[in-house]
């Protein structure tokens, strides 16, 4: 008896097959990357707001021990952010810094960072951080020595005001919660505080330092404008000694030639381009920031999709649209207009 044998054959995949094969799973992570990206920016969005909450809350809790919020005390001085360090759970670093020390010393135009706060500046703390913007942290920072200390950066704002008049200028009373040697009560903020902004978020500084016209990212640098010197368009005229009132930013940024990109350089220092914002530019402005020996119109900013993140004097965050009206933003940036301007989101 004859048997025969049948000799099974595998079928392999022809390169056709093996090339559609790939397209497919291309366009599968095609569609797939940007809901992923999606996910992961709605996280650090969420994050960004959460790190908001806390500052709100512990500035809030501030203001039940002292009776007071926490201020600036000149440039060379403490921010309001290295105040409220013992209610953001960090004694020990808050422990480090003694107030009765100088942070910077010398003449203001050429401070420099005393080296005994050193470490205490040099700390990055991630509730500062936004997790959207990719920027360094590090800043550096010069030492009386000539030499340089790195000091840790930041994104998170105290309101100084609506800066319209002189509410810009942190040597007089603006209408926000900080100023310089300000301390004020709760009971200032007189439009409510469901409806001032206390903390708004901005993207750090690309530490460039460059002359000419505005660079192509402006919201990360600042325009810096010798407003004592001149007279730009938009600029009506001069006030109280100096001041100036309600300019044209955008005219003004176009006769610039020197930026920096130093915004939110030293969370320690209380210098305004570092750590305080207003309402006078909207979120996200294509007018850039500008400075005026060390004060200005610093706007809200962040790589969020939409607008910036802020939060109000009862604690609660919220989303500024970029295309707020500019008349809203600057009310809700004013503590004591009378107005009744709210967010709704």
């Amino acid at each position: 008896m004859k048997m025969s044998f049948i000799r099974s054959q595998r079928r392999a995949f022809t390169l056709v097959e093996l090339l559609v094969v790939i397209a497919m799973i291309g366009i599968l992570v095609g569609l797939l990357l940007p809901a992923v990206q999606s996910a992961r920016e709605a996280a650090r969005r969420m994050q960004c707001s959460n790190n908001l909450r806390q500052l709100g809350l512990a500035t809030l809790n501030y203001e039940s021990t002292f009776k007071r919020l926490p201020g600036l005390t000149g440039s060379s001085s403490f921010s309001p952010q290295a105040r409220i360090l013992p209610y953001i759970e960090q004694g020990n670093l808050s422990n480090l810094i003694d107030y009765s020390i100088p942070l910077y010393v010398g003449p203001a135009f050429a401070a420099r960072l005393n080296p005994l706060h050193r470490v205490a500046a040099g700390t990055v703390l991630p509730v500062f951080q936004c997790p959207s913007d990719p920027a360094d942290p590090f800043f550096d920072s010069l030492l009386p020595d000539g030499t340089v200390a790195k000091v840790a950066g930041l994104n998170y704002m105290y309101s100084y005001g609506s800066g319209t008049g002189t509410n810009y200028d942190d040597r007089y009373q603006t209408d926000g919660f900080v100023w310089e040697n300000s301390f004020a009560r709760l009971a200032a903020i007189t439009d409510g505080l469901s409806n001032t902004v206390m903390l708004s978020e901005t993207l750090k500084g690309d530490k460039i330092v460059s002359t000419g016209a505005m660079p192509k990212a402006p919201h990360r640098r600042i325009g810096s404008w010798n407003g004592s010197s001149s007279n730009p368009p938009g600029v009506p005229g001069f006030v109280l000694g100096g001041t100036i009132r309600d300019p044209d930013l955008a005219a003004i940024s176009a006769t610039i030639t020197s930026w920096r990109g130093l915004r939110g350089e030293n969370w320690i220092r209380g210098v305004p381009y570092s750590v305080v914002a207003n309402g006078y530019l909207t979120p996200n402005s294509r007018i850039p920031d500008v400075n005026v020996h060390g004060r200005g119109w610093f706007a809200p900013r962040s790589m969020h999709t939409g607008g910036a993140q802020v939060t109000l004097g009862d604690g609660s965050t919220h989303l500024l649209s970029d295309s707020i009206d500019r008349a809203i933003h600057i009310a809700l940036h004013s503590s004591n207009a009378g107005d009744t301007a709210r967010i709704d989101n």
